[in-house]
């Protein structure tokens, strides 16, 4: 198991108030503990984040900078979204 280190952190009422909430539901035995799982999802966030990047992102990116013909001006695309709008609005009506 990895050192653990202490911080000492300020938060915000509603945070502290979560925490400790978490802590009396029982789904976590300290306030260190929901820390904690905060942190890992933060992190799985962040990597999902960086996996979306490079496996989708970058290639799109350089599929388009290979092949600018590929695009379509943003002209285009915004009168394509009004229209769709414009005809849900009618059909709500």
């Amino acid at each position: 198991m990895s050192m653990i280190e202490k911080r000492t952190i300020s938060l915000p009422a509603e945070h502290a108030a979560f925490i400790d909430a978490k802590v009396a539901a029982g789904d976590y035995a300290s306030a260190s503990e929901v820390v904690r799982a905060g942190l890992r999802a933060l992190q799985e966030r962040d990597a999902a984040v960086e996996r979306w990047l490079r496996d989708e992102v970058a290639p799109t990116y350089d599929a388009m900078k290979a092949d600018p013909s590929r695009g379509i001006e943003a002209k285009a695309v915004f009168a394509e979204l009004r229209a769709r709008h414009a005809a849900r609005l009618k059909d709500k009506a």
